[in-house]
């Protein structure tokens, strides 16, 4: 999973599976490493173990992160803006925007629809006995970021 659009207050992402299968995702703000504000924050960038175990909260079979720092029950499951999630990903098939008279924001369309796709494949794994991993990769450089040479020039006035 690649996060590729993150701002202050989401991070969208894509998701690609080995069978070529990919979907768009959609996580809290990422924060700075070791700031965590609860219920408003993406996990840190890292490699995670996935299986499936019944979720309290959505009383169904879903996908669950394992050893995520600072984290517990990190889960992927439907849902289309930040306010559906907690700290877990999100999916769907699309981008889309959310409303243009609250800003404009972007979500994930269709996540039910990239939910069944997602389950299908991870449950496919977990039951031939394979491990399942995910790796998540935030870029250093976000389209919340702006490079300014200018802001980087030294006394001469030359970056």
């Amino acid at each position: 999973m690649v996060r590729d659009d993150c701002t202050e207050t989401r991070t969208l992402g894509t998701m690609t599976f080995n069978d070529g299968f990919v979907c768009q995702t959609l996580e809290d703000p990422v924060r700075p490493e070791g700031v965590k504000l609860l219920g408003d924050t993406a996990i840190g960038s890292g490699t995670y173990r996935v299986t499936i175990s019944r979720s309290q909260r959505w009383q169904r079979m879903l996908p669950i992160l394992h050893s995520v720092p600072m984290f517990e029950s990190i889960r992927i499951h439907p849902g289309n803006t930040t306010a559906d999630t907690t700290g877990c990903i999100l999916v769907g098939t699309q981008r889309g925007v959310f409303s243009v008279e609250t800003g404009a924001e972007m979500q994930i369309l269709h996540s039910r629809d990239a939910m069944e796709q997602v389950q299908k494949r991870i449950s496919a794994c977990v039951a031939a006995g394979d491990l399942v991993w995910i790796d998540i990769v935030t870029p250093r450089v976000t389209t919340s970021e702006t490079f300014s040479a200018a802001s980087m020039a030294d006394a001469t006035g030359f970056p």
